[in-house]
């Protein structure tokens, strides 16, 4: 099981009153939402293997050069010129300290954290699916997950839908009735249709719909655009001047909008810990951040 923590524990700040708080005052609502979540999970579904994937850089450089309107809006505070530090990120003020206590208290319980600079937890997800050897659930509140569905491999995506209790399971045949395409169609479908969410134009006229059916007609993107070039074919004229006019965009956004799989990502044990790996600082932190129960029905969980 892999998570997709940042969209989890925005979930769990959104979903968890601020009232939640500290012995000193501080919001600890999304550590203690995202505790419970994690619990859920566990107690739900019996993974094996759960590691916590995070975002060491939510705007990598690389996509910025490609489609410089990628994440822009989210943007709070731009990087100095030159610096090796990513832009920051737009989140709110009393989520933002809560983020390093989520990391101690993971490192502290013993479940694998793994990130890799100059990458997006999307990346390390579609890193650590491709290397695994067997079925792999992927919790994400975030839909350009969906490419690496793949019944064959049994790689599905648990996306929330009220809190972590009412998942959607997302597989092929949910792909295929909800958008008309499978996994890797998804990503297709998502850089044609464009994402303002992360700041993806899209082609100019060219809708979801739009979208999946000239992906019935022509297989992919390359197909598509070949279909454009060729005065035979069956695309419309409109369509055809839309797709030919994207073309700097459609050139670029594959590598954008597809999750990377090779990410060089640190070799952890990824085995879901029974106990907690540092019993003493987790002690400590439950006590200085008050964890209470959301941390005590976790243990619980993971020592079943």
């Amino acid at each position: 099981m892999l998570l997709d923590t940042a969209s989890l524990y925005f979930r769990a700040y959104f979903g968890v009153p601020e009232s939640v708080k500290a012995p000193d005052g501080t919001p600890v609502n999304a550590v203690r939402g995202l505790l419970d979540f994690i619990a859920r999970l566990v107690q739900d579904h019996h993974p094996d293997d759960l590691v916590a994937c995070m975002d060491f850089d939510w705007r990598p450089q690389w996509r910025v050069d490609l489609i410089p309107s990628y994440k822009a809006h989210r943007v709070a505070e731009e990087a100095p010129a030159g610096s090796a530090d990513p832009d920051e990120e737009e989140i709110p003020d009393t989520l933002s300290p809560q983020v390093p206590v989520i990391e101690d208290v993971l490192d502290a319980l013993g479940i694998a954290r793994i990130g890799a600079a100059g990458y997006e937890a999307d990346d390390v997800i579609g890193t650590l699916t491709a290397q695994a050897k067997g079925p792999v659930d992927i919790v994400t509140g975030d839909r350009d997950l969906f490419q690496l569905v793949d019944d064959r491999r049994g790689i599905r995506i648990l996306y929330p839908l009220k809190g972590v209790g009412t998942l959607q399971i997302t597989d092929e045949a949910l792909l295929r009735e909800k958008y008309g395409v499978d996994g890797p169609g998804y990503a297709d479908l998502a850089l044609l249709r464009g994402d303002p969410s992360d700041g993806l134009p899209g082609v100019p006229g060219i809708g979801e719909k739009t979208a999946a059916k000239l992906l019935d007609s022509y297989g992919d993107l390359a197909g598509i655009m070949a279909a454009a070039d060729d005065p035979a074919s069956k695309v419309t004229p409109a369509q055809r001047k839309r797709l030919l006019e994207a073309r700097p965009y459609v050139a670029v956004a594959p590598k954008v909008v597809k999750v990377a799989t090779d990410v060089p990502v640190p070799v952890v044990d990824h085995t879901l810990p029974a106990e907690p790996a540092d019993p003493e600082r987790l002690e400590a932190l439950a006590t200085q951040w008050g964890l209470g129960g959301a941390l005590q029905r976790l243990l619980l969980t993971l020592g079943r």
